[in-house]
């Protein structure tokens, strides 16, 4: 075990800070999803998964921005700009993407409902033991069933939107 804690940051944006416009979903801001950093992850580690999604989405279940896996335990950041929206990330190369709640593959970006107040998203990254069998286009539910008895520990940064 190490004895540092499992940490998740970006340099676009402060924990619970408002993330920038160029992050935003369009017709709002330019789709560009945001660099991530981590470290501290547990010994054992051989793979992380992210899931970044909006619990304050008006709806039952929390809107999903962003589902990816297959991330090397070798690999510490994402860059900006990542996704690309094809399954595959950009770089670390083998990186998959799965569907956004807006029908898309890849990073889909803020853009909760003018006039309801501040929203709240939450990126978590998952420390796993295990490689996933999961191909590109993987839901949320399909990743957090195969990550089930994997996940030896969990970072989380949430950055704000608002319209």
């Amino acid at each position: 075990m190490t004895d540092r804690a499992f940490t998740l940051s970006s340099r676009a944006f402060a924990a619970d800070g408002r993330i920038p416009a160029v992050h935003a979903h369009p017709p709002e801001g330019d789709d560009v999803s945001p660099p991530l950093a981590w470290s501290g992850e547990p010994a054992g580690t051989r793979h992380f998964a992210l899931i970044a999604d909006d619990p304050d989405a008006p709806r039952r279940e929390p809107w999903v921005h962003w589902v990816l896996y297959g991330i090397p335990a070798g690999v510490h950041e994402l860059p900006q700009g990542a996704s690309k929206g094809a399954g595959r990330v950009a770089e670390p190369a083998g990186v998959l993407e799965g569907k956004n709640d807006f029908g898309d593959l890849g990073w889909g970006g803020p853009l909760p409902p003018r006039g309801h107040g501040t929203h709240h998203y939450h990126f978590k990254l998952y420390a796993l033991d295990a490689e996933l069998e999961l191909g590109p286009g993987a839901t949320k539910a399909d990743l957090l069933t195969a990550m089930a008895g994997h996940v030896l520990a969990e970072a989380e940064v949430v950055g704000t939107y608002e319209r």
